[in-house]
């Protein structure tokens, strides 16, 4: 691939990625009005058409490393491995 190929392909990339972030934002929007009425209305649950569209509590409970971490250092370094992975980017 030549320079300009090159230059012309990352060109392409950054414009499609501002495509979608704005695709996203304007789906977080939709979303944002969809809980905002799902609230207003008091319900978790509406049927409209063919969709079931839902917005419930979820509980979870989650291992809290920084705490561990603080308390046990010894056993915290014990049981963690260093890892390797590849980051594409482009600014």
């Amino acid at each position: 691939m030549s320079t300009n190929e090159f230059a012309s392909k990352v060109q392409a990339i950054k414009e499609l990625q501002v495509m979608a972030d704005e695709l996203a934002a304007e789906i977080e929007a939709a979303k944002d009005e969809i809980k905002r009425e799902m609230e207003a209305k008091g319900t978790e649950k509406i049927i409209a058409g063919a969709f079931k569209v839902r917005y419930t509590t979820v509980k979870a409970t989650r291992f809290d490393s920084r705490a561990f971490k603080a308390d046990h250092a010894d056993l915290y370094g014990q049981y963690t491995k260093q890892t390797e992975s590849r980051r594409f980017s482009i600014a």
